[in-house]
């Protein structure tokens, strides 16, 4: 991982806050056998306790958001329930002297937008220990953009890393590569000098995976072979994005001493393999969470994450911008597998 960097810091002529706004948020709420969304005025007095207020200028989809709508869902523990596991924007009030008003910050994991108000809002107020301040040039939509997705990517590349996978041992597979997780570890991956091959059920998507950083993309059925113990040894590591059977045949077709570094389950929690991989090519499996990492090692990713992943690369993988009033249709196409790479959210855009 390259060196921590500097964050930023305000201008000590940071405007106090006034409170005088009210807030706009898209509002998420269990009704019977439904669950409906409506963008709605709220005020101050109904966000959570927490040390820090932040004014959100940007927040992303993610599919944990579109997860929040569906009824019977696990993942909102709260009702009615601002969704948004993402945000960035600065800070207007703060207890927290590490964390003064005017500071750019980014806010993602633990709680938010699940068991407390995230990021679908103008404004958001949560624990000084969930904050993570932005390192020097890194904008407030840049942060947005790479989110929980360009995190838990960089997070899995840091794993393999540690686990002994290097540039030059080899091919390295990225499944579920056109989604938000898989795009930004493909580009990370290339950045670092890895040998990427990314692996996509949606062929049109072959070119943008490409202009990534993908030296080879391939189908689903491209990843290993199919009812084999173990395969042939292919993969000196991967980035799985899917779980379930993808997660198996990656595993059955790892180099000896490989590793994947997983964080996906879009395919299923179960996973039907054996211990071959283990004990006969010694093989290791990462598991990777973006929810609760502690937050000091949250800032130190979040210090270098600009270096790990390219501005450029970045860019490219957001796909459009919206308001509120346009994020119910966003999160339908979500869950029906029509996003490609990042949506950004503007929440003050009328």
């Amino acid at each position: 991982m390259p060196t921590t960097r500097n964050v930023t810091r305000p201008s000590p002529g940071a405007a106090p806050y006034s409170g005088a706004m009210p807030i706009l948020a898209l509002v998420a709420t269990r009704a019977d056998d439904s669950v409906k969304t409506a963008v709605e005025e709220l005020d101050d007095a109904e966000l959570p306790d927490g040390d820090v207020l932040v004014e959100v200028q940007w927040s992303a989809v993610n599919y944990k958001d579109a997860m929040v709508t569906l009824p019977g869902n696990r993942v909102a523990r709260r009702s009615p329930l601002v969704p948004g596991i993402d945000l960035a924007g600065r800070v207007l009030e703060s207890t927290d002297p590490a964390l003064p008003p005017g500071t750019p910050v980014v806010v993602h994991g633990y709680d938010l937008g699940v068991a407390q108000h995230g990021g679908f809002a103008t404004k958001a107020r949560v624990p000084a220990s969930w904050v993570v301040p932005l390192p020097d040039g890194l904008t407030t939509r840049r942060a947005a953009a790479i989110g929980t997705a360009g995190f838990t990517a960089v997070l899995s590349v840091d794993r393999l890393d540690r686990a002994g996978v290097r540039p030059g041992d080899g091919q390295v597979l990225v499944t579920g590569a056109s989604g938000g997780v898989g795009s930004m570890a493909v580009a990370a991956l290339a950045h670092q000098g890895y040998e990427v091959v990314a692996s996509t059920g949606k062929e049109g998507e072959h070119d943008y995976l490409r202009e990534l950083g993908a030296s080879e993309v391939v189908g689903r059925d491209g990843v290993a072979d199919a009812g084999r113990v173990l395969a042939g040894e292919r993969w000196a590591g991967a980035v799985d994005c899917v779980g379930g059977d993808t997660l198996a045949a990656v595993l059955r077709s790892l180099r000896y001493g490989g590793a994947v570094a997983a964080s996906g389950l879009t395919a299923g929690p179960a996973l039907e393999t054996t211990v071959y991989p283990f004990i006969v090519r010694g093989v290791s499996l990462l598991g990777v969470d973006s929810v609760q990492t502690p937050i000091d090692e949250r800032r130190r990713v979040w210090a270098t994450i600009d270096e790990m992943l390219p501005g450029p690369a970045v860019d490219a993988t957001v796909a459009k911008e919206v308001g509120l009033h346009d994020l119910r249709g966003v999160l339908d196409d979500m869950l029906a597998a029509r996003v490609r790479g990042r949506v950004l959210v503007r929440p003050a855009t009328r």
